[in-house]
């Protein structure tokens, strides 16, 4: 059941990121009305969202460079997230200066860590059982 909210949530940041992302400044910005998105601040959310789709509802071995750099993003975001932080929002944002953070952003980015190793995880667990139902055929 998870995995499958987990791909619900993956394609409709694919097909329409903009209210996640609104939803995400929402939560995360005391001005989130003042923000200045960049013309490709969606086009990272889609590729977030198909990052998720490609680990979790593929049926075999895919590319493991994806699983390993969204965990390797996992662990980043929960080891160090305020640098994490500070460079998205000058990747994502003309206007970072002017941004206020609320409080829980840095837990939040942890919290995201920790979705991104449980992706990794339930995906590495879906190939396990493949290979040893193959096995067993």
């Amino acid at each position: 059941m998870l995995r499958s909210l987990l791909i619900a949530f993956g394609l409709l940041e694919i097909a329409n990121p903009r209210p996640v992302v609104e939803t995400c400044e929402r939560i995360g910005l005391e001005n989130h009305e003042d923000v200045e998105r960049r013309s490709w601040a969606l086009w990272g959310a889609r590729l977030e969202g198909l990052a998720v789709v490609w680990l979790l509802a593929r049926r075999e071995s895919g590319l493991r460079v994806v699983s390993g750099l969204l965990a390797l993003a996992g662990v980043i975001l929960v080891a160090v997230p305020q640098p994490v932080v500070e460079l998205s929002q000058r990747l994502v944002y003309a206007n970072t200066d002017d941004l206020e953070l609320k409080p829980w952003v840095t837990p939040a980015t942890r919290l995201l860590g920790v979705l991104y190793l449980l992706v990794v995880g339930l995906s590495v667990r879906t190939d396990e059982r493949d290979d040893d139902q193959s096995e067993a055929d």
